[in-house]
Parts: structure tokens; C-alpha cells; sequence
């Protein structure tokens, strides 16, 4: 296998770093000293040069999104028809729960959804359940995390990427 190849395999072994060299924002030379990879620094980093130009384009091409916050959120009957999400038969919908959640209605996809979770990771919110469908991306936060959690969803979504076809 060529240098260039082992470099690409273990590139891909970390989606931030495919992110970052799509987003053109990566020092290939520390990128190469990171990788794993036997051989030079200087041929890796080259390599590394060689595969971002092959990458697509990151896109960040702003989205018809409308988020909105929806309190009183707990667990529900999963059957009932309430839940904004249900994982392996836990249901949380509106209920006069201790929960908040964030319903963003339009453009979404699973893009979307990871960077939404990229950015509440930022600001220290650890959503209680995630979700995405067809057209709506559901966040599920603490209560007293809602008002900021809105504010970092809207603000994810400005430009978060897209990920597949569009």
C-alpha cells in the first residue's frame, strides 16, 4: 500500500480531521505528525494536500430552518402519538415533564443534527435524547438549558453543512 494510501485510510479514521481538511482549515503538518503513519512528515502532509483537494467542498450554504422551544417535556405513552422521540420504548413528548424540547422544522438532515450536538457540547448542554426525520430535528435538554440550547441550535443551523445529496 502507497504512502498516500495509508495516509487516507488513517485520515479517514477521524471524521474531524476529513471535516476539517474539506473545510480547508487543517496545518497538514501537524495533521501528519498526528496520523499514525510510518514515513516523513513532509510526504504525509503532501499526501494529506492531495487527498483535501479531492474532497468535496464543504458546503455551508445557509438552511430554510424555522426552531422553536416547546417546555413541560417527559416521558409519554409511546403508543399515544405525543412523543417527539421514542428510542427502544422510551417516549418523551409533551406531558408537564422537568424537560425542554428544541423542534427545528425544514432543511435539516443528519448534518444538521451533529453539528447541533457539536455546538451543545460547546456550551456545556447535555441533551437527554436527539433525534432527526424526515423534515424536523428534535433536541431534548434539561429546562433550565432550554433558552441557551435554542440560541446554540439556531445558531448550528445557520450553516451547518450538508453531508449527503441534496
Amino acid at each position: 500500500m502507497s504512502l498516500a494510501a495509508k495516509t487516507r485510510r488513517a485520515a479517514d479514521e477521524h471524521p474531524f480531521l476529513v471535516a476539517a481538511l474539506r473545510a480547508g482549515v487543517v496545518n497538514y503538518t501537524a495533521a501528519a505528525r498526528f496520523l499514525e503513519v510510518d514515513g516523513e512528515t513532509d510526504a504525509i502532509a503532501t499526501a494529506l494536500r492531495r487527498y483535501a483537494d479531492e474532497l468535496p467542498a464543504y458546503e455551508t450554504n445557509p438552511r430554510d430552518v424555522r426552531v422553536r422551544m416547546e417546555s413541560g417535556i417527559g416521558p409519554v405513552d409511546p403508543s399515544d402519538g405525543t412523543a417527539f422521540v421514542s428510542v427502544a420504548g422510551t417516549a418523551l413528548g409533551p406531558g408537564g415533564g422537568e424537560q425542554t424540547a428544541i423542534v427545528a422544522t425544514g432543511d435539516v438532515d443528519a448534518g444538521a443534527l451533529t453539528v447541533v450536538l457539536g455546538r451543545l457540547a460547546l456550551e456545556d448542554i447535555d441533551p437527554v435524547a436527539a433525534a432527526v426525520g424526515e423534515d424536523s430535528l428534535v433536541v431534548v435538554v434539561d429546562r433550565l438549558d432550554g433558552a441557551n440550547a435554542v440560541r446554540s441550535v439556531e445558531k448550528g443551523l445557520e450553516n451547518a453543512p450538508r453531508i449527503g445529496p441534496e
